[in-house]
C-alpha cells in the first residue's frame, strides 16, 4: 500500500476533454473509464472501488501481489493521471516486483539487461506487462513497468 508516481502527460487516452460545466459528470465518467479499462484488461479484482481527487485511490482484494501491481500500473499508465493510492489487500502475498519508467531509446531487451544483466530475459518483462503490454516492441517513454524478481 502506499502512493505511486507517473507522468501525467503519457498514457492511454481514456479520458475526453470536458468543459467546466460538465466538471461533476465528467469525474463519474472517468471513473467507470477506468473500471472499464481494468475489466478489459482482465485483472482479477474483488470489490473495485475508485476514487478520484488529487489522485486515483483504488481499493479492493486480489489474490496476488502481481495482479495488484497491474492494476496500479493499468491506472497509472493513463493520460491525466499523476498519482494512484494503493489500498488494495493481497490474500497470498509474493515478493513485490520493481518499477522502472520507460526512457527514450529503451527497448525491453535493454532494460532486461539493465534489470537482470541479460537482455534475453526481456520476456520476463514483457509477460509480467501483460495484458497492458501487447508486443514486446510497444513501449514508450514514461511508461512504468513491472519488473519482477528473477
Amino acid at each position: 500500500m502506499g502512493l505511486f508516481s507517473f507522468l501525467k502527460n503519457a498514457g492511454s487516452k481514456l479520458f475526453k476533454k470536458s468543459a467546466p460545466a460538465e466538471a461533476a459528470s465528467a469525474a463519474q465518467t472517468k471513473e467507470e473509464a477506468l473500471a472499464s479499462e481494468i475489466n478489459r484488461l482482465g485483472i482479477p479484482i474483488h470489490g473495485l472501488s475508485l476514487e478520484l481527487g488529487e489522485s486515483v485511490t483504488v481499493s479492493g482484494s486480489t489474490s496476488t501481489n502481481a495482479d495488484r501491481e497491474k492494476i496500479i500500473l493499468a491506472l497509472g499508465n493513463v493520460e491525466g493521471v499523476a498519482v494512484v493510492e494503493d489500498k488494495i489487500t493481497v490474500t497470498n502475498p509474493e515478493p513485490e516486483a520493481v518499477f522502472y519508467t520507460v526512457q527514450s531509446g529503451d527497448s525491453l531487451s535493454k532494460i532486461s539487461k539493465a534489470q537482470y544483466g541479460d537482455p534475453m530475459k526481456y520476456n520476463v518483462i514483457f509477460e509480467a506487462n501483460r495484458p497492458m503490454l501487447e508486443h514486446p516492441d510497444k513501449i514508450y517513454p514514461g511508461q512504468v513497468l513491472r519488473i519482477p524478481p528473477l
